[in-house]
């Protein structure tokens, strides 16, 4: 359909998911593995083990809150854990800009270390390259991850068969069924919005920090409880995209509340001014969970004794009669939410 790629083609949207089925998928699917590519799920499983890659464009690279080094790491670490996978080893592969500061270099590495040491992962491997001036803006980076198994999976499958009959032997996008509670860990549109502020284009100065943080820990801490039957965070395409997955692969429909979803005052009045959906805004420090309702409040309550989902809020759930995201207004009205073509604000990631 297309004769060039666009920005939407990589903004995590409706046009992204037509060139992966369309140019992709049909060249490489391999449907003999665990959790294989056309899955589309946030990480495949390959004989027992979760493997994910990802590459990280962001610009620019610092930003309020983190910066390219750290967002690559946390992104690729969580999706390992949306799965129900344990992340431990990264690689890390380098494209930097000829001239970049050597300094710049050094402080991403810090950053990359930190990050490695607070969600217990280390890098193993990697790749340096240097490609001419221009030919980047200053460096993307791509990282690669293993897992194994989340230790606590089995329990939390186990817990799930306590209410319903399930197959699956992971945290899949399918797995959603009528009547689950749908769950946000915390606050959206956070991470997208700091990215924006920082390029200085709209004129716009927030106190917003960008939401990047590795939550396999606050996952572990979940799945000791038990009933999540499927779990992702919300990036590129924002919680509208992620909505529209689930529905998509389970065959159901979610109704979600707008007063129940967290959201910052700034990030609602940039939103307003540019007259964008902070539901489409890609976050990097943030989960969804679908919970067989009979253990909702118990996850809800595990994921707000945790740093990283004190802010866990219930936002809706998943239901039969119609397959699309539908939003219970603050007025008192519904909605149909769109699904997103892309993210809004290009290359956050």
């Amino acid at each position: 359909m297309y004769k060039k790629i666009t920005m939407l083609h990589g903004a995590g949207g409706s046009e992204s998911l037509e060139l992966i089925k369309g140019a992709i998928l049909k060249r490489f699917s391999y449907s003999k593995f665990d959790v294989p590519l056309d899955a589309l799920d946030d990480a495949a499983v390959v004989n027992g083990i979760v493997f994910k890659t990802d590459s990280h464009a962001v610009y620019p690279i610092f930003f309020p809150g983190g910066d390219i080094g750290r967002l690559a790491v946390c992104g690729t670490v969580n999706d390992i854990s949306m799965v129900g996978g344990k992340p431990i080893a990264l690689s890390l592969a380098i494209v930097m800009e000829e001239g970049l500061e050597f300094n710049i270099l050094e402080k991403v590495l810090d950053s990359i270390k930190l990050a490695c040491e607070e969600a217990d992962v280390k890098i193993v491997t990697g790749d340096t390259k240097v490609v001419e001036r221009g030919g980047v803006k200053e460096m993307i980076l791509n990282t690669a991850g293993i897992g194994i198994r989340s230790p606590y999976l089995d329990h939390n499958l186990a817990v799930v068969k306590n209410f319903r009959n399930i197959n699956a032997s992971w945290l899949l996008d399918s797995n959603v069924r009528p009547g689950d509670k749908i769950i946000l860990s915390g606050y959206i549109g956070d991470h997208g919005i700091a990215v924006m502020s920082a390029r200085k284009q709209y004129g716009i100065s927030l106190d917003i920090v960008s939401d990047i943080q590795p939550l396999n820990h606050m996952v572990e801490d979940v799945l000791k409880v038990g009933g999540v039957v499927a779990m992702k965070d919300p990036t590129r395409g924002g919680l509208s995209n992620l909505l529209y997955e689930w529905c998509e692969k389970s065959g159901v429909g979610i109704e979600i509340e707008e007063s129940k979803i967290p959201l910052r005052e700034g990030v609602k009045s940039a939103c307003e001014i540019l007259g964008i959906s902070p539901l489409e805004i890609g976050n990097e420090g943030k989960a969804v969970l679908a919970v067989v309702p009979e253990m909702a409040e118990k996850v809800l309550s595990a994921l707000r004794s945790t740093k990283e989902g004190r802010d866990a809020q219930i936002i809706g759930e998943a239901v039969s009669g119609h397959d699309k995201v539908v939003m219970k207004t603050v007025v008192g009205g519904k909605r149909i939410v769109p699904r997103p073509r892309g993210d809004p604000i290009p290359r956050i990631c």
